[in-house]
């Protein structure tokens, strides 16, 4: 198998990247950004001339000096365009998040290795074998967090970085399997997802990369040996071995170590929340209507514990509000959502460098495809809609994310109208508290210690959650307990910009196109809530709003944020249903409908994010009907797969595979596993011979024909002779 292509970024100063990247240290906070490789040219009749080069990569042996000095060597051999230089050294800079410490490597060609180490203050160290162990397992994670999922959404966000798939095979997993273990219980120190609060033993970016690992390659047998060793050290990680059983289709045995591990750890969060996503996606195609809401009571039950066991946790709200969706109690999944803590999103860490002198970025003959090259070089040669290119719901990351998308699913399963009528029955509308008259001045006495922001969901009026030091003796309506301080303290100050923004700000009324029919606005602008910024905001009305609330018995505040959901989803929904208006209107008088590539593609996002999935494919197809899109082709692959299209399946598998190869990245997951299922589905010489059918040049079938064989490898089911 031919590498990817090695893209150079030419430095303006020698080593100014090696600096930029010791700058950055002291702000790391995830596992690290991609491995730096920084290269020294020559002329050989002119020494005293030398350019720095450099790239990032990914995937690389990082488990030792050598491997990384091997590395290096393999570039000297690799054609290049500047035939008239020549590399006489390099840096190899690989992040260790354990220790926070950056592991380099000096290569003189020829000449010697150095290997050292460089901490948050630029100073050097030496390097030890446990910190080669522990950087290693970072680079394999780094790999998995680092690859695309297919879309080309995460290669184009950092220039002229090599994706290397780190576990190839069985002696290479063992290799990781084996390191993992040994740092297992130091994981929470990587961190973890946008979505977690606190990282734990079992919630941090290393047990988040093993189970990507086990779920793309279908090693299920060696997650359940290694969780099984590692669950009689901690009861904790049963939830991971659940998790993994689940995936292995041993769901009978998963529930079995839930049920005895649950006894031993009765608030374990993470394994009541495994038995709660369980439990709800069992009620999906259930037998009769009475098991699928018996399913979803003891989900409820799960989930409810889950909240008391980790009240500050975004995900266990969200699990909640999820079962509540299900069981179509709409009014307390609302409640449920609003009572989310949300946190500030934590992209991964990326690299920051100067501007470059000059950029170089070659293509491989085997990742040349003709269609491919219809792709713009920028989203920005093509024109779009500011209507289209402004809606805000696209730019949602993290909890925002996930919060808007059950926020979705309810409008999807309800309507619009409904939504907003629930809305208006569970929080206090703008209009009726306005209508409120101030109480007389002696009535305030202690309702003003009340946090009307959480005081429903867990019963009656009572003393404060918000921080202050008091209990909340009211119980939840499902028979949870009372509900912690620490909830509010992670509500919605922490927001990002775009949820920050107030919901005041009104939506631009123009439609999709100029000159197009025009189109009744059918969706309803929802009117504002309350929120508890504005309850408590003014001296004068601050007293009298909580008085005023306590004739709101039943009804709560809504959080700012989720005010802010509601206009944005409202935005949606108008851009939505004028573009499928104007399409009915345009086909009823039988004439073209006419966008953009560009605007295909955002409209065929939109219907994903509004769950109208048959529509975002409609969109997409339009989109890949002008030019190659990797987010329009990827798009339709979920639905590909659903119908069981297996020739168009692999059709747009190797045109997405030759499109990654072509931006440098041999390896991703996604795609991986869309192989590995196919096979398992129609075994490995239908699929090869399926490939091998279809049109296209042979360098390009082979980059697909290399991920088939890495099912092989790793001797995934189907895959037997």
């Amino acid at each position: 198998m031919v590498a990817p292509a090695v893209p150079e970024i030419t430095e303006e100063i020698l080593h100014e990247s090696i600096d930029a990247r010791t700058d950055i240290l002291s702000s790391l906070r995830e596992l690290g950004p991609p491995d730096l490789v920084q290269l020294i040219k020559q002329a050989p009749r002119n020494p005293g001339k030398q350019t720095g080069v450099y790239h990032h990569v990914t995937g690389v042996d990082a488990s030792s000096s050598a491997s990384l000095a091997a590395y290096i060597n393999t570039l000297t051999y690799k054609e290049n365009h500047q035939s008239t230089t020549k590399i006489v050294e390099g840096v190899y800079c690989c992040y260790n998040a354990f220790s926070r410490l950056d592991m380099r490597v000096h290569v003189t060609i020829p000449g010697s290795v150095d290997g050292y180490c460089i901490d948050e203050r630029g100073e050097k160290r030496q390097a030890s074998d446990e910190l080669w162990l522990e950087t290693y397992l970072c680079s394999v994670l780094r790999a998995y967090s680092y690859a695309d999922d297919g879309s080309g959404d995460i290669i184009k966000k950092i220039m002229a970085v090599r994706r290397f798939n780190p576990v190839t095979n069985t002696e290479t997993e063992h290799r990781f399997l084996q390191a993992a273990e040994q740092l297992f219980f130091r994981g929470w120190q990587l961190g973890s997802d946008s979505v977690v609060q606190v990282p734990n033993n079992v919630s941090n970016h290393l047990t988040a990369g093993l189970l990507k690992y086990f779920r793309t390659t279908g090693r299920f047998a060696s997650g359940i040996n290694l969780f099984e060793k590692l669950r009689t050290r901690n009861v904790e990680v049963s939830s991971l071995l659940a998790k993994v059983l689940f995936m292995a289709n041993e769901g009978v045995q998963a529930v079995r170590v839930l049920h005895e591990s649950v006894k031993q750890s009765p608030m374990d969060y993470v394994m009541l929340d495994t038995q709660a996503e369980f439990l709800k996606n069992k009620a999906l195609n259930p037998n009769t209507p009475e098991l699928k809401q018996e399913r979803l009571r003891m989900a409820l039950g799960c989930a409810d514990r889950s909240t008391v066991a980790a009240p500050s946790e975004f995900g266990t709200w969200a699990r909640l509000a999820e079962v509540y969706v299900a069981m179509e109690d709409w009014e307390n999944a609302l409640t449920t959502l609003n009572s989310c803590p949300m946190f500030t999103y934590q992209d991964k860490d990326a690299p920051v460098m100067p501007e470059p002198k000059e950029i170089y970025l070659p293509i491989l003959p085997e990742a040349r495809l003709d269609e491919l090259e219809t792709e713009p070089e920028s989203k920005y040669g093509e024109p779009t809609h500011p209507s289209l290119s402004n809606l805000r719901a696209a730019q949602y990351r993290g909890t925002f994310k996930h919060a808007y998308s059950i926020l979705t699913e309810m409008t999807a399963k309800i309507g619009w109208d409904q939504l907003l009528k629930i809305r208006s029955n569970v929080f206090v509308m703008e209009e009726e508290y306005r209508s409120e008259k101030q109480p007389p001045a002696g009535q305030q006495g202690d309702t003003d210690k009340r946090n009307p922001s959480t005081d429903v969901l867990r019963g009656s009026p009572g003393p404060p959650v918000n921080g202050d030091d008091h209990t909340d003796d009211g119980k939840s309506t499902n028979g949870g307990a009372a509900l912690p301080s620490v909830v509010a303290e992670n509500g919605p100050a922490e927001n990002e910009s775009a949820e920050n923004e107030s919901a005041d700000n009104e939506p631009a009324e123009n439609g999709l196109a100029e000159n197009e029919p025009a189109v009744d606005e059918p969706v309803e602008k929802p009117s504002h809530t309350v929120t508890p910024e504005e309850a408590k905001g003014g001296n004068e009305d601050s007293e009298a709003t909580e008085e005023q609330l306590s004739r709101f018995n039943n009804k709560r505040l809504c959080e700012r944020w989720l005010d802010s959901l509601f206009m944005v989803l409202y935005e949606d929904l108008r851009i939505y249903t004028i573009w499928r208006t104007e399409m009915a209107q345009y086909r009823a008088q039988s004439m073209q409908y006419k966008k953009s590539a560009e605007e295909w593609e955002i409209l065929g996002s939109l219907a994903d994010r509004l769950h109208h999935h048959s529509e975002a494919v409609e969109a997409y197809r339009a989109c890949l009907a002008i030019r190659f899109s990797p987010k329009a082709l990827f798009g339709i692959l979920a639905d590909l797969e659903k119908n069981k299209n297996t020739r168009e399946t692999v059709a747009a598998v190797i045109r997405l595979i030759t499109w990654q190869y072509k931006w440098y990245s041999e390896f991703s997951p996604e795609l991986l596993l869309t192989i590995r299922t196919l096979i398992e589905d129609e075994g490995a010489v239908k699929v090869r011979s399926i490939i091998q059918a279809t049109s296209m040049p042979q360098n390009v079938l082979d980059l697909t024909h290399h991920y088939a064989a890495l099912c092989a490898a790793f001797r995934s089911s189907g895959t037997e002779a």
